[in-house]
């Protein structure tokens, strides 16, 4: 499912990423949680991969391994064409104020104990040998960006509202002028009207700054309204990619069904149609033989229980790992 470009317009590419992590059960017994089965996927230039998917899908976990914070168990994770297993301390040092992230909660992302001056300084110190007087300067043009004053300054995030306290989160990412953020529930902690208000931000910030976003949410219309590319995953898997503009228009995944079906728009007209999953929601604890989506699915064939279906190109960039489809 990789696209035959220049590897100058693959900002992130994860190949074949598992992790696994080790839960401990008794004084010598411990059992294996898979968060990750065999990602692969890439960013290019310019666009919003969202990753979508509901809870414990592993889409927080992706996040983690293609920011550096997590190493994969196996497979391995690009950025800018290099890969992190190889990278010396000098070069991580040049590409990781690249990368940046806004994680879901500003009050845990945000030190408590220090005004927002320092907080947003914090970065420029790290990467930039500035004057004072240019950090100060850096600081209200990015508060600027984000909508906010420099009123803002001398206060503590505990002083913001959540909408202020995101926004400063935000500026932190882009006051190094990232080429790509990574944001994971943006806006799930945040009131609806504010949600709209960090969205507006998110898509007017992309296109003055000319970045790319990983979008990780729950949400199918969140997903919809950023999304250059979604990604569903489910249990560690990713089961269907394509163009934002097919969401709905084409025979998905029958995972990604399920989570349209759910998606409750108040403004469309026509309603959607609930449907029940069938059997017990699969757990991460074991290895798949077959589909993992198979006790849930409307569509089951013997063959899914025994055997996982390839991601593989149904149509021009749409990819599904569904048997019912091939």
């Amino acid at each position: 499912m990789l696209h035959k470009l220049d590897l100058q317009e693959v900002i992130v590419e994860v190949k074949d990423v598992w992790k696994v992590f080790y839960l401990r059960t008794g004084v010598f017994t411990k059992r294996s949680l898979y968060a990750l089965r065999g990602v692969s996927l890439r960013l290019l230039r310019g666009e919003v991969l969202t990753i979508l998917g509901e809870s414990g899908c592993g889409k927080t976990t992706l996040g983690r391994v293609i920011l550096g914070l997590e190493e994969p168990s196996f497979g391995e994770v690009f950025w800018f064409g290099q890969s992190l297993k190889s990278l010396s301390k000098k070069e991580y040092k040049v590409l990781r104020p690249k990368i940046q992230a806004v994680f879901q909660d500003p009050t845990s992302s945000l030190n408590p104990k220090m005004r927002i001056k320092d907080i947003l300084i914090e970065p420029l110190n790290i990467n930039f040998n500035l004057s004072r007087k240019e950090k100060l300067t850096k600081i209200v043009k990015v508060l600027n960006r984000v909508g906010l004053s420099e009123k803002v300054l001398e206060v503590y995030p505990h002083e913001l509202s959540g909408g202020q306290r995101q926004r400063i989160a935000l500026a932190r990412a882009i006051i190094l002028y990232p080429k790509l953020l990574v944001l994971d529930e943006p806006t799930s902690a945040l009131d609806m009207p504010i949600q709209k208000q960090i969205l507006d931000l998110l898509k007017e910030l992309k296109s003055s700054l000319q970045m790319s976003y990983i979008l990780i949410t729950h949400s199918v219309n969140i997903a919809s309204y950023l999304a250059t590319r979604i990604a569903v995953m489910y249990l560690g898997k990713v089961v269907e990619v394509f163009p934002c503009e097919s969401l709905g228009r084409v025979a998905h995944h029958p995972y990604t069904e399920l989570l349209l079906s759910a998606s409750l728009d108040p403004f469309k007209p026509i309603k959607p149609k609930l449907s029940s999953p069938k059997g017990e929601l699969s757990q991460h604890l074991n290895e798949f033989k077959g589909c993992p989506f198979y006790p849930r699915c409307r569509y089951r064939k013997t063959q899914c229980e025994v055997a996982i279906p390839e991601l593989l190109e149904v149509s021009p960039g749409h990819y599904v790992s569904c048997f019912e489809h091939l």
